[in-house]
């Protein structure tokens, strides 16, 4: 399954894989990019429930 940003999303940094804020514009570029496929997958999942 691939992961589809919303078009018209909250998300103004481009961090979410979502498309909307989940608030990972406060990372640093370390603990963003410590952020794994999972839980980016993980956050993907829990925006479509």
């Amino acid at each position: 399954m691939d992961n589809v940003k919303k078009e018209n999303g909250t998300c103004g940094c481009g961090r979410s894989p979502t498309g909307d804020c989940i608030g990972w514009h406060m990372l640093t570029e370390e603990e963003y990019a410590a952020k794994t496929d999972a839980d980016k997958a993980a956050m993907f999942e829990k925006s479509e429930n």
